[in-house]
């Protein structure tokens, strides 16, 4: 019989829109929504993956086309017609779903290409799979792979070494500015959302100390609790400047707040220690020509929207590293399916070859009274050499990945044909 077939099906914020996954009809966590899957009949190895941008489904079939059908009701119930969800699910069997996982393993099919956090969600899943033994043989060795696949991506490739988001490319501009960021202060003017995304990756490298100036001193103290920090008023905004070494504002303010005549004199105060600003209000809130003063450093959100665009840019190249890689790795696990096909009739038709062979020794031998060890293990050794010289040709039949007039199939019924392996006759006496 043929393998069966490894099927994918899923929705992912590039194909289905919000409206539609919002319709998806899974619980909470894994454990109901796997058993539930394996109470499908013709549903054998399976796994699910859930994130807040894709949910599928991974397993193996005899039948894909009458399983499709019941893992859609699975995943919709009647929430959405049939005939709409062609529009959104994507579909994809064997050499297909195996690219398409290492593809999403690798962070290729990511919202931002490059994150790390899709490889971690996987693992999870398979956690799950595992211990409640939903994943087979088939399944388990396709997923190590699809870690094994990203791994390398990680390492052979720079496709996660550039920031491309506003606030993470304000963290990498302070750590080439201060180098290591451990024991730094940052304050942050202001509380919008792009700044306490900010602070949370600047604390996550290393950063000692938040500050929070706000016009509200109520929301200050909120957001500054958030970090273990404190909160001050936007008063005492000047003569913070002096103790802190990252400043990121972002205020509703209709003209600036900060000039270089306010900075000047910090500098002096400060002994000329570095001073970074990252001004990521519109309109802005910092004078631009706090820039020209000595060991001051001013970005607003334009610069750091041409680095993010420049890394995107230089991660699209490295993408183009990593798709090669996922092929590779897509080709390697296709070879090992092709070969769990054919080593059951190559294990078989080895044995008849063994059974045969020990078959005519036995009655060689018995007939050869006076015959010494030696001799006896020189006669087997022959006989072993020939049988291994026979099966060489149909073996490598079987195995050949470069027979294009006959498909592995065809080798496979030929061979099973030519030496009766489905129907053997005992061992013929005289």
């Amino acid at each position: 019989m043929p393998r069966d077939s490894i099927v994918l099906l899923g929705v992912n914020h590039k194909t289905t829109p919000l409206e539609i996954r919002e319709k998806l009809a899974l619980s909470g966590g894994y454990e109901e929504p796997l058993r539930k899957l394996g109470q499908l009949d013709g549903i054998k190895e399976h796994y699910l993956l859930s994130t807040c941008n894709r949910v599928e489904v991974l397993y193996t079939t005899e039948n894909p086309a009458a399983t499709k059908a019941k893992v859609l009701n699975f995943l919709f119930g009647n929430a959405v017609p049939g005939r709409e969800l062609d529009k959104y699910v994507y579909h994809y069997e064997n050499e297909e779903a195996v690219q398409h996982l290492f593809m999403v393993a690798s962070s290729l099919d990511s919202m931002i290409v490059g994150e790390a956090q899709i490889l971690g969600q996987l693992k999870e899943a398979y956690r799950f799979a595992s211990e409640q033994k939903t994943s087979g043989s088939v399944l388990n060795k396709l997923l190590h792979k699809s870690f094994f696949a990203a791994k390398r991506v990680r390492t052979e490739t720079q496709i996660g070494a550039s920031a491309v988001s506003i606030s993470y490319a304000a963290v990498e501009l302070a750590r080439k500015i201060f180098g290591q960021l451990d024991n730094k202060s940052v304050m942050l003017v202001g509380a919008g959302e792009m700044a306490e995304l900010a602070a949370e990756h600047l604390v996550g490298q290393g950063v000692a100390n938040v500050v929070v100036a706000n016009r509200t001193l109520e929301r200050a103290v909120n957001l500054a609790r958030r970090f273990n920090g404190q909160a001050v008023s936007l008063d005492e905004l000047i003569e913070q400047l002096e103790h802190v070494d990252i400043i990121i504002s972002s205020t509703g303010a209709t003209g600036t707040i900060l000039s270089k005549k306010d900075v000047k004199p910090v500098m002096r105060e400060r002994r000329n220690r570095p001073l970074f600003f990252i001004d990521i209000a519109v309109p802005r809130d910092l004078d631009q020509d706090i820039n020209d003063l000595d060991n001051v450093y001013l970005y607003d959100i334009d610069d750091l929207s041409s680095i993010v665009e420049m890394n995107k840019a230089e991660r699209d190249k490295e993408a183009v590293k990593a798709e090669r890689i996922v092929a590779e790795e897509t080709m390697k696990f296709s070879h090992w399916l092709d070969n769990m096909e054919v080593n059951p009739t190559i294990v078989e038709l080895r044995g008849m070859a063994d059974e045969i062979c020990r078959f005519e020794l036995e009655k060689t031998l018995g007939r050869m009274k006076d015959i010494s060890p030696k001799e006896q293990k020189s006669i087997e050794k022959m006989a072993s050499a020939i049988v291994a010289k026979m099966l060489h040709n149909p073996l490598q039949f079987l195995k050949s990945d470069n027979n294009r007039c006959v498909d592995r199939r065809e080798r496979i019924n030929m061979v099973r044909d030519l030496f009766r392996l489905d129907q053997q006759d005992d061992c013929p006496e005289e």
